[in-house]
């Protein structure tokens, strides 16, 4: 696991009346402060990638569909410098993902529905001056590849 990454499991709570899953709680272990809450979106087979934040610390969970999250560590002071974490979360596999500055973050949507996303950054957005450094989804600087991954 990439340094300072962490993940949290989700639990889903269902009954005759529906399904509650907490994502993120002031109490949990991985708190650390609390900016603003956001929703996105992205479509089956689209590719959101790469950037990174120098202040802000993204807490993302996916409450409908699928998503290959990725991470890169370009960190020159990290003992994880240069790894790539890929993680598979959404309704099949609910997880929390907390992604500390510095590190490049991406996602593509791998569901046959659009997939909604959740954050909890710690900051909220600057429209002014956002804290977001960006590269294309195929940059020859991340080694990875969007591809399916057949076999």
């Amino acid at each position: 696991m990439i340094d300072g990454v962490r993940t949290k499991s989700l639990r889903v709570i269902p009954d005759e009346r529906g399904r509650l899953m907490e994502i993120f709680r002031a109490d949990d272990e991985i708190f650390e402060r609390f900016g603003q809450v956001y929703m996105t979106t992205t479509y089956p087979g689209v590719v959101k990638a790469w950037h990174y934040h120098k202040i802000q610390t993204d807490n993302i969970a996916v409450v409908r569909g699928m998503l290959k999250v990725t991470l890169y560590d370009p960190r020159e002071d990290s003992p994880t410098k240069g790894q790539v974490n890929e993680f598979f979360i959404g309704e099949h596999n609910p997880m929390l993902i907390q992604i500390p500055p510095g590190i490049y973050h991406g996602w593509k949507c791998v569901g046959e529905e659009e997939a909604i996303v959740i954050n909890c950054p710690t900051e909220p957005y600057n429209r002014k001056d956002p804290d977001e450094y960006r590269l294309p989804y195929d940059t020859d600087r991340i080694p990875y590849d969007w591809g399916i991954k057949m076999g």
